[in-house]
């Protein structure tokens, strides 16, 4: 029923950028939160940012001032802009959303298959 694509993801060269976007697609009537979460080689996955529908956002404290997320809510897009990148940022990153499908009342969490980020020193 929802859908999400990630892009942007790449190789970079150490305090290089790149910028992600999720864009979600389906029956979707409203998205609440959006999130960007990333799991690196042998680790868990662990949550990044996150950008409510009133733009109120959150960051993980190894990111804070280096990664900057927002959204398009009429494009139901996530961005995820990365300045600074360091060899630790290395992960698959992956976008989530809350999200309300038409013709019902509760919100569903939906995940993407995410994008490769590469970082090297």
């Amino acid at each position: 029923q929802v859908q999400l694509v990630e892009s942007g993801g790449g190789l970079v060269q150490a305090g290089g950028s790149l910028r992600l976007s999720c864009a979600a697609s389906g029956r979707i009537f409203s998205i609440n939160a959006m999130d960007w979460y990333r799991q690196a080689p042998g680790k868990q996955r662990e949550w990044v940012a996150s950008i409510t529908n009133a733009g109120n956002t959150n960051y993980v404290a190894a990111v804070k001032g280096r990664f900057a997320i927002s959204r398009d809510n009429a494009k139901n897009t996530a961005y995820l802009q990365m300045n600074s990148l360091k060899p630790e940022d290395t992960a698959t990153y992956y976008c989530s959303i809350e999200a309300r499908t038409t013709g019902t009342r509760t919100s569903n969490y939906y995940w993407g298959q995410g994008t490769q980020v590469t970082v090297s020193s």
